[in-house]
Parts: structure tokens; C-alpha cells; sequence
């Protein structure tokens, strides 16, 4: 269809400038700064596979990636373990919290999944402190091996990999998968009544959304050589859910434009100086309140919208023209 010949158009266009532009303007900062923007757009896309498509909001996002940032940590520095045995390690540790959590709290209704989520970031966050003598305390833990000596190297890793999760997961967003998950969002005791195991689709999704954002946590770990306890602060979760909101909450694609928006819009502001917190809090606001539905994925779609009817092939029925708007 033509709407995913331009879906793939304009993901290529994204993911070929993003690679070419480190060739353009070579400079070890810009690098950073793009390997930092895609390691949030795996921690945006991972939350927005569960929250945005169920509903269920995760306020606690952080728990899974200090958890695996932390595991990538210990297993590098207290036990000599090869770097690359860090992202299954981080994975196997996030799912096992996401159970933990997710098994007693989306059985029931109400705020009570993201309380505990919220409450779990927090208790870690003070754990890593109170045992200190094990997890370095507010230093954390220095010293961890690069997965990829080169920076340039460790960037395509990290875009490659950004690339990989958001195919997958818009993937399983598109697919029968997805649809339910948003049929729980609409109207959960209608899925019960239809005999749809709605525990097990939910606790899946956020079993599979805490693996991708432990992975991201693993990586940003061997990345800046050392982890600390700020992982699992409350800003962390906060700053990659209104990623998600900027982005387009429920498209998969639209948290990853939005975490490469802000993270580059923060880097962009700093000429500001002491003026760039307000300027960049005034943009989220006006965003926030204008385009409640987001910036990216909107832009996009009505982009896209727009070259479909300039392309429009008349000889292609009306009817079959509007099935395809209605999927």
C-alpha cells in the first residue's frame, strides 16, 4: 500500500541521515550526543509499547533501566565478565522484575500498577545508597569496559539496535497482538467478557518493554563507563514519557522522533545559557497544550495524508481507497 511504501520512505530517509551526519560533521561530541538521543529512543519506544498501547501508565520506567545498568556493572567489574554478556544478563534481570511487579498489580484496576512502578524506582534508587559499600553509594560503580572501543562503532551498535526494537515492536503494535492491547485500553471488561486473557497480554507487554529498556540501560552503562543511582530517579521516567507525549503516545514510531527531538533540542538550547531550562520547559508546555496528541507521528500523518492524495491513483476505487485510510 502507499501508505507503507512513504512509512518506509521517510523511516529510511530518517535512519540514513542519522548515520550519514557523524561522516558530515565529524566531531566526538555530536557522537555523543546522537548515541545518547538513541539510546532514549529505545527507553521511549520500550515504554510506549505497553503504557501507550494499553493504557496503563508506567511511572516508574527507570526501575528497568537502572536495574540493567546496574547488572551490566556488576557483572563487568565484580566479575570480570565479557561486556557483551551484559545485555542478555540486563534483559533476564528487567523481565524478572517486571514480574515481580507486574504479576500482583495488573491483575487489579485502578493507579495501583503505577504506584507500585513508581514506588519500585524509588526503593532502588534509595538501596543503591543505603548498601554502599557494595554499589559504590551517589558515585555508583567506575570503571566498566566499552562494548566497542570506537565511538563511531559504538554509535551504529546503539542506532542499529534503536532500529531493530522499533521494527519489532511496530511489528507486534500492527499486528493481532497490538490490536488487543488497544482493545484493553478501550474497553477492558468488554475484552474479559470476550474471553480475552487480558492479564497475560499486558503483563507480556510490559515483559518485553522492561527487556528492551534494560538492554538500553545496559548499553548507556557501557557507554558512559560507569552507572549511579540517578538511573532510577523519578526525572528519568518522567523525561522519557513526555518523549513519548511530544512523540505520539500508541504509534511506536512517534517516541523515537521525540526522544531524538528533545535530547538535540537540549544540546541545541545550551547557547541559552542560565535562560535554556525555561526555554526548553515554555516549548514542552505550549506543545503539551496545543498538540495533545503529540508533534512527530501528527506531523507525520498529515504529511503522509497529504502525498497520498498528490500520488492518488485514479484508477484505484474509492472504496477500496477508503478501507485502506480506515487501516
Amino acid at each position: 500500500m502507499l501508505r507503507h511504501r512513504l512509512d518506509l520512505a521517510a523511516a529510511a530517509v530518517l535512519v540514513g541521515a542519522m548515520a550519514v551526519l557523524p561522516l558530515v560533521f565529524p566531531s566526538n561530541y555530536l557522537i555523543g550526543v546522537l548515541t545518547v538521543s538513541a539510546i532514549y529512543g529505545i527507553w521511549a519506544v520500550s515504554w510506549d509499547f505497553m503504557s501507550g498501547l494499553t493504557g496503563r501508565e508506567n511511572f516508574g520506567h527507570s526501575l528497568f533501566i537502572g536495574v540493567g545498568a546496574y547488572t551490566a556493572g556488576f557483572l563487568n567489574t565484580s566479575f570480570g565478565a565479557n561486556p557483551w554478556w551484559s545485555l542478555p544478563a540486563a534483559m533476564v534481570v528487567s523481565v524478572l522484575f517486571a514480574l515481580l511487579i507486574g504479576l500482583p498489580t495488573l491483575r487489579l484496576k485502578g493507579p495501583y500498577f503505577a504506584l507500585a512502578m513508581l514506588s519500585g524506582s524509588v526503593i532502588m534508587q534509595r538501596l543503591m545508597l543505603i548498601f554502599w559499600e557494595h554499589t559504590g553509594g551517589e558515585e555508583g560503580i567506575n570503571g566498566l569496559a566499552p562494548l566497542i572501543r570506537s565511538q563511531l562503532g559504538f554509535y551504529y551498535f546503539v542506532l542499529g539496535t534503536l532500529v531493530a526494537t522499533t521494527v519489532v515492536l511496530l511489528a507486534l503494535a500492527r499486528s493481532h497482538w497490538g490490536l488487543i492491547l488497544r482493545a484493553v485500553r478501550g474497553d477492558e471488561a468488554t475484552c474479559q467478557a470476550a474471553g480475552i486473557n487480558v492479564t497475560f497480554y499486558k503483563i507480556a507487554s510490559l515483559v518485553i518493554s522492561a527487556a528492551c529498556a534494560g538492554a538500553g540501560g545496559a548499553m548507556y552503562a557501557h557507554y558512559q563507563l560507569q552507572v549511579s543511582p540517578q538511573l532510577f530517579a523519578v526525572v528519568t521516567s518522567i523525561t522519557i514519557i513526555t518523549m513519548v507525549y511530544v512523540g505520539g503516545m500508541g504509534t511506536i514510531y512517534g517516541p523515537v522522533g521525540g526522544a531524538i527531538l528533545l535530547v538535540l533540542a537540549t544540546e541545541l538550547l545550551r547557547e541559552f545559557g542560565e535562560w535554556r531550562l525555561m526555554v526548553y520547559s515554555c516549548a514542552l508546555i505550549l506543545i503539551l497544550f496545543f498538540l495533545p496528541t503529540g508533534l512527530v507521528a501528527p506531523l507525520w500523518q498529515r504529511l503522509r495524508g497529504l502525498l497520498r492524495r498528490k500520488g492518488k491513483d485514479p484508477l484505484v476505487p474509492v472504496a477500496a481507497d477508503v478501507m485502506e485510510q480506515q487501516a
